[in-house]
């Protein structure tokens, strides 16, 4: 028993912030923010718009190009950095939208990483014949978390969604995940703040150090791209796709130009969403898939590194139906 996506789908706020428009808010410029990390522009959530509301919305467009019906999902995993609230969860928030009644529904929480790490929990679900239709989703609204005064952090990151279904198949989709975290790196890239008895304690916004995030990305991304492919007895050139992580144009080039892979096999959105950080993979997938790129029987590699620090992969053969 395997699973093989059925269905993609992805959502971007309205509004548009886009690096002029910060130049009046921070002291930045369009040339350092694209010349650093090729960002152009990002998406920024309306006031009041939640992170289950994008997730709906992306969710939606994935279920009815799976050409299922709402009822029919029966897993729903929703990986996230900024959730509706401390609880419940953003995936039962999801669920009651939906107006799906009684399936399992949790939150994943491994940052940047998260969407890989719940489509390769959801892949185990599926495989253990525990349910047939999975909903994947990756949210985020990192306007809420960011620190719109620090220009080495805010102008990175973009609200947004994407998700994906994943269903049951007699012939393998995913054909294998990997994924890894360190611990030791816990304070290199977070949001260590926290609350106690109704107040904010530490810093609540996005912290990073910058280099050593940069180093560290490239290197573990590079290794669980060899390690995918290798135990599936394969070369870098039979890869049709890749679609890593949208942190950094920078970070995305310098990995593919360590496996030796063209960047026109490489799927990059991060110059019109920013870093959407769990939403950034399937929001990038999703985009590939409507607009053609990826085709029937191709290859696809989703890679992504996150705080923590986490990393994983996952391979696929598109449409294997």
């Amino acid at each position: 028993m395997y699973s093989i996506i059925t269905g993609t789908g992805s959502y971007l706020p309205e509004k548009i912030l886009t690096n002029r428009d910060l130049e009046a808010m921070v002291d930045t410029s369009d040339e350092w923010i694209r010349t650093r990390t090729g960002i152009s522009q990002r998406h920024v959530a309306a006031e009041g718009q939640m992170a289950s509301d994008l997730a709906l919305n992306a969710s939606l467009k994935a279920i009815e190009a799976a050409k299922i019906e709402n009822n029919e999902i029966d897993l729903i995993i929703l990986a996230t950095t900024t959730p509706d609230m401390i609880f419940p969860s953003t995936a039962c928030i999801l669920q009651e939208k939906l107006g799906i009644k009684d399936c399992p529904a949790f939150d994943v929480q491994a940052v940047c990483s998260g969407f890989v790490y719940a489509l390769a929990t959801a892949d185990m679900f599926i495989r253990a014949g525990k349910c047939r239709n999975a909903l994947i989703v990756g949210t985020e609204i990192y306007s809420n978390i960011v620190d719109w005064n620090d220009r080495t952090t805010c102008v990175l990151f973009g609200d947004g969604a994407g998700a994906v279904v994943l269903s049951q198949n007699d012939q393998p989709g995913i054909l294998s995940s990997h994924l890894h975290a360190n611990g030791d790196y816990s304070k290199v890239l977070s949001a260590p703040g926290n609350i106690s008895r109704g107040e904010i304690q530490g810093n609540p916004y996005v912290s990073m150090e910058g280099n050593t995030v940069f180093k560290f990305a490239v290197t573990v991304l590079e290794e669980v791209a060899r390690e995918a492919i290798t135990e599936n007895n394969l070369k870098i050139s039979d890869i049709d796709w890749l679609i890593p992580h949208q942190a950094n144009i920078r970070i995305i080039k310098s990995t593919a130009k360590k496996l030796g892979i063209p960047m026109d096999k490489v799927v990059a959105t991060v110059d019109k969403h920013g870093n959407t950080s769990a939403a950034s993979i399937p929001l990038a997938l999703d985009i590939a898939v409507r607009d053609g790129r990826i085709q029937p029987n191709q290859l696809v590699l989703l890679e992504g590194v996150g705080g923590g620090f986490t990393w994983g992969a996952i391979l696929l053969r598109w449409g294997n139906s």
